[in-house]
Order: structure tokens, then sequence, then C-alpha cells
């Protein structure tokens, strides 16, 4: 099944203050335990956006205002921490198409782009110029653009330039974000080159 082309994302932004954001944050250690990752967008930031009696905490991800949200803008180093691929897994699950940050940790900028969510990185003065566009003005869309030679950030009629290695973005716009999942559509032409190969050697 032939990937989407993720060229451009469109949508509410919503605005997670704080740098070094880390990955026990994004999803707290004890929802790891599922089989698949379905359901995870319930547990996205739980420990902070509730209680121990399950009361809202008043997160920026349940305010009202920034419902429907899919463009997420926060601070330094986002996803820091341990490796877990269900961070990026209960961003997606929770309905975050892309993730708009001064920096990423290296693993989680890997995990989120492997599931065609966009990381683009930006410059400190312009990531909160954006987040006080979405404080000021939370119904307006924010436009992610990977179509250019380099990411391009809209929202109202402010146009901010964004960072992005060129081999991630080209593989996002031209639909080749998931290796494995391109290793797996193509098992029937990996199947024939095997067979054609010669026989290994047997051991003297």
């Amino acid at each position: 099944m032939a990937l989407a082309k993720i060229q451009k994302i469109r949508g509410r932004g919503v605005y997670v203050p704080g740098d070094d954001i880390d990955t026990d944050r994004i999803i707290p250690a004890r929802y790891l335990k599922c089989v698949t990752f379905d359901g995870l967008g319930a547990y996205a930031f739980y420990d902070v956006r509730f209680d121990e009696q399950g009361r809202s905490l008043g997160h920026p991800l349940d305010d009202p205002r920034h419902r429907g949200a899919s463009v997420l803008v926060s601070g330094r180093n986002f996803g820091c921490g341990s490796s877990r691929e269900h961070a990026p897994q209960s961003l997606f699950y929770f309905g975050i198409r892309a993730v708009v940050a001064e920096s990423f940790a290296e693993i989680f900028f890997g995990n989120s782009t492997t599931l065609g969510i966009p990381c683009v990185r930006v410059a400190p003065a312009d990531r909160e110029a954006i987040a006080n566009r979405i404080q000021e003005r939370p119904e307006e869309e924010i436009e992610v653009d990977l179509t250019g030679p380099r990411p391009v950030v809209r929202t109202g009629n402010r146009e901010f330039p964004g960072e992005m290695p060129e081999s991630t973005r080209k593989s996002l716009v031209e639909g080749q974000w998931d290796a494995l999942g391109q290793l797996l559509d193509g098992r029937d032409r990996v199947a024939a080159l095997a067979a054609r190969l010669p026989a290994p050697a047997k051991a003297a």
C-alpha cells in the first residue's frame, strides 16, 4: 500500500510550554504495557493533565480553545529521555499531526517522522511568536509546509522558516517515510531477489 505524501499539514495549534519535555512526561511508563498503540492518545501527558483522582489540571491539551488541535508547539529538546516509541504514538493517536519546536531529541525525531509526523525546528523568537499567536487566536489554523527547499510554518499573515534534514523532508513529501512499511510492501520483490541469489558456500 502506497504511503501518503505528507506535504502540508493544516490545523489548529496548541502550545505546550517548557524545555526538555521528556518522553516520560509525554506518556508515563505505566501505559507502555499495551499490545497495540490504539488508545494511547488518552494517556498523552496524562500525569500533568490529571490529578490522582482523574480531575483535569488545566493542561493546554484540555483547554477547550485548543480542542481538535493537530499542530503542537513547544520549546527546546522536545522528546528527550528514554527512547520509547509510545511517546510519538500517543501524540499521533491524540490527533497531533505535526510538531514545531526549537529542537528535538534525536530518537524522538526519528520515531515521529517514521510515523509521518513532521518535526520542524524554528528559531526561539519564531517559536515565541507562533505560541503568542496561538494564545491570541486559538481558532486560527497553522500551516506546516514541507514542499519548498526548507520547511515553512505559516500562521496569520506571517511566515516562519523552519529546519529539517533534507533526507527527512524529502521522504515525507515523496511518501517514503516508513522504511519498514516499504519493505513489507515489497516482500514479493524481496523474495524474488533472494531466490536468484547463489546458495551460501558450505563450510570446509
